[in-house]
């Protein structure tokens, strides 16, 4: 017997085909969402990947390569300095008789040979070199005389080829400076220059030390430079020394006699005066040089033992002295050291060839590595800083120095450091300044503290008035009304935050400073009033509550809160006044010792808080919201009331996603950049104040990230304060995700 088929209808058909086309779109979407999620994931990956790639460079050692040698050098004596031009093309030579000489650094072949042009019968008695970033030297002439040299390097492009040029010039002029008026021999001769001023010491045949000074006055017609000059005789000298340092800019005059720095004040030539002895004696170790560091605010000392230290001066009692701040140990003994141009590294050698470069304020030793070229003599950077030429056992070595990020380390971005010219050790932002010897700041902890400091002030006036609000809003307020405010405050979050910033620093700070006293009883008042409205409200008598339609209870509110708004600024005057004496913020300041800005976090906090506000209601509204119904009619049924119900089974059941709505907001506060870029005075202190403002990781970061050098330090360090702010939100997020789920498991069984 054969089996028929039943024929599907069309309906069936019909039904089939919708079900298969939903699968598809089901399944299409699925896919979608899919993609999207792992492309958003791969994204963030992406971006944390390329943050490290940006950063990595600061944190990479340096290296030092040697490149060449010149190994047939002049034999004139002992050098007085080495170097070489920017390129490293050309290497130097200066004896202490005045000869330069100048090498191909690739050939090693002598390119130029400088000798002094000396009056006749006239020697070279002493010499001097300057500070490494002048590239200058001086000799002392047996005849009373001195006169001053400076190595150039000048570029020229024949053919399309650029080369190098050396020269030697006379930045005083050709003629000799008359130092000794007698004619006596210029011995132990220390300079400094500017092109306005030159001071010159000198002991003279009764062992005692002069300082003459020459002030440049251009002259009207023929346009030249006369020097004029001055002379002072030092007193409470040592008897003999070693090593004599003026600093550039002319104030301090430092004489090292075996372990001892005496350190005079030459400011006025009439009144130079010794006003600090620096004791170097250590026990089993002796001094081998003294070094101005770059800026000539430190000084490096060099021991035979391998220890160096650094000074610089202090505020103290006495005024500013030399302290020790730092020192470097366990490293190879010296034998020679030089400093970098303009910035605070310094390399030492030892008698076995071991080169160490260090770098003062980071504390760091950079590198420390051992090379076949004997006992370093004399050593000398480049311009740059990045060439690095030796003089060791009668050869100049030349080596490549690969050192790009010195000032970064640990302890500088997270630690207090003590900076020059700083009272004590501290936490310091401040990246940049119109100095070239000025010395980079990058230490990040302001920046973190003032992203927490404002992400807490905005927290604390959003969270309250977003979580009582969303509260209100979802459980007690009625339906008409809701969907008018629920929209409204929502609506809230599309004002751009550059507009909340431009009000809150151009209209809402100048206000707060100008009635203080009334917003603290602003602050006091509203509240108060709103829960004595609310309980006077619940006492009257219910035929006056219901001549007030239930649905509109909640504007009973308003003329209340702005009859409050308009009372607090009518009696501001009257209280500054009556206890204050007319200027609060002056009494804030001189009175209670409270610094006070006018943008500062209070204002910060405000402005802040009503850009976190939508978020955090939004979120929390409908995580209140959609809590079913039933458990709280059933609740309501057992005999709770509506307070009880709310606290013991509503919110419980929306704790998670009003968690996430605070964490939302937090993350949301945390990244903000224009409100604090317009509301603070942008300085990265470290205060909890209300009434002092901050620097946040994301406002600094839009500030000066377009004003950096690419690759620079400066530049990857605030690539470091955008991985950092990266962390922070991740941070946060995980918390208010683990948090959330183990809420929600908690409380799902409600």
């Amino acid at each position: 017997m054969e089996s028929q088929v039943t024929p599907p209808d069309s309906k069936s058909l019909l039904l089939r085909g919708v079900t298969s086309r939903r699968t598809i779109k089901d399944k299409a979407t699925q896919i979608g969402v899919s993609i999207g999620g792992t492309m958003v994931f791969v994204a963030l990956l992406l971006i944390f990947f390329y943050l490290l790639y940006v950063i990595k460079p600061v944190f990479d050692s340096a290296t030092m390569t040697q490149v060449n040698t010149i190994d047939e050098i002049s034999d004139k004596g002992t050098s007085l300095m080495v170097g070489s031009d920017e390129q490293n093309e050309v290497v130097y030579r200066v004896t202490q008789s005045g000869e330069v000489q100048f090498y191909n650094a690739a050939s090693g072949k002598q390119v130029l040979d400088f000798t002094p042009n000396l009056p006749a019968g006239v020697t070279v008695v002493s010499s001097s070199r300057s500070m490494p970033d002048q590239q200058m030297f001086a000799l002392g002439l047996s005849n009373g005389e001195a006169l001053l040299f400076s190595i150039k390097f000048g570029v020229s492009y024949p053919n399309n080829v650029r080369t190098i040029t050396p020269e030697v010039s006379y930045p005083a002029g050709e003629a000799p400076l008359v130092v000794s008026e007698s004619g006596e021999p210029i011995e132990h001769i220390a300079f400094a220059y500017n092109p306005s001023k030159i001071s010159i010491l000198f002991q003279n045949s009764e062992k005692q030390f002069v300082l003459k000074r020459f002030e440049g006055e251009e002259n009207m017609i023929t346009e030249e430079v006369e020097w004029v000059a001055e002379e002072a005789k030092l007193t409470d000298t040592p008897n003999h020394i070693s090593k004599a340092l003026i600093t550039p800019y002319q104030r301090q005059l430092m004489l090292m006699s075996d372990d001892k720095v005496f350190v005079y004040d030459i400011r006025y030539m009439d009144e130079t005066s010794l006003f600090q002895v620096i004791n170097l004696e250590r026990a089993n170790a002796h001094v081998t040089d003294i070094q101005l560091l770059s800026g000539a605010s430190s000084i490096m000392v060099s021991y035979d033992s391998g220890d160096v230290e650094q000074y610089f001066q202090v505020a103290s009692d006495k005024g500013r002295l030399y302290q020790r701040i730092r020192g470097f140990d366990n490293i190879p003994p010296v034998s020679s050291m030089t400093t970098e141009f303009f910035r605070k590294s310094f390399v030492v050698g030892s008698p076995d060839g071991t080169l160490t470069l260090l770098y003062t304020t980071s504390h760091r030793e950079l590198l420390s590595e051992s090379f076949k070229i004997g006992k370093t003599q004399a050593m000398g950077f480049n311009p740059r800083s990045d060439g690095l030429v030796v003089e060791a056992d009668g050869k100049l070595h030349l080596f490549k120095v690969d050192n790009p990020h010195p000032e970064v380390s640990w302890s500088a971005l997270w630690e207090k450091v003590w900076y020059e010219g700083y009272p004590e050790p501290k936490f310091v932002w401040q990246s940049t300044s119109g100095s070239d010897d000025f010395e980079a700041k990058l230490s990040l902890m302001p920046l973190a503290f003032g992203t927490m400091k404002a992400a807490f002030y905005a927290m604390l006036f959003a969270v309250p008035l977003a979580i009582a609000g969303a509260i209100y809003t979802a459980y007690f307020m009625s339906s008409k009304i809701r969907g008018v405010v629920k929209p409204t405050i929502e609506i809230m979050e599309a004002l751009p935050t550059v507009i909340l910033g431009f009000l809150a620093g151009l209209w809402l700070a100048p206000l707060f400073e100008e009635n203080l006293p009334g917003i603290v009883i602003l602050l006091i008042l509203l509240p108060t009033s709103v829960l004595a409205s609310a309980f006077g409200w619940s006492k009257l008598p219910r035929k006056w509550k219901n001549r007030l339609p239930e649905t509109y209870q909640e504007l009973m509110l308003i003329p209340v809160i702005c009859f409050v708004g308009w009372f607090s600024f009518a009696i501001s005057p009257t209280i500054e006044i009556a206890f204050f004496g007319g200027d609060m913020r002056s009494y804030i300041t001189n009175d209670l010792g409270i610094p006070f800005d006018q943008r500062n976090a209070m204002v910060v906090g405000i402005a802040m808080g009503f850009a976190v506000i939508p978020t955090i209601f939004s979120i929390a509204e409908d995580a209140i919201f959609s809590v079913p119904r039933h458990l709280s009619n059933g609740s309501l049924a057992l005999g709770a009331t509506q307070w009880q119900t709310l606290t013991r089974v509503v919110l419980l059941t929306a704790s998670p996603g009003i968690f996430s709505a605070v964490m939302m907001g937090l993350g949301r506060a945390v990244g903000e950049t224009m409100i604090v870029l317009m509301a603070t005075g942008n300085t990265a202190i470290m205060d909890w104040s209300i009434f002092e403002g901050m620097r946040t990781l994301a406002a600094n970061i839009a500030v000066e990230m377009p004003e950096s050098a690419i690759g620079s330090s400066h530049y990857r360090v605030l690539f470091l304060a955008a991985f950092v702010l990266f962390v922070f939100t991740f941070f946060f997020n995980t918390i208010a995700e683990v948090v959330r789920q183990r809420l929600r498991d908690k409380y799902s069984s409600l």
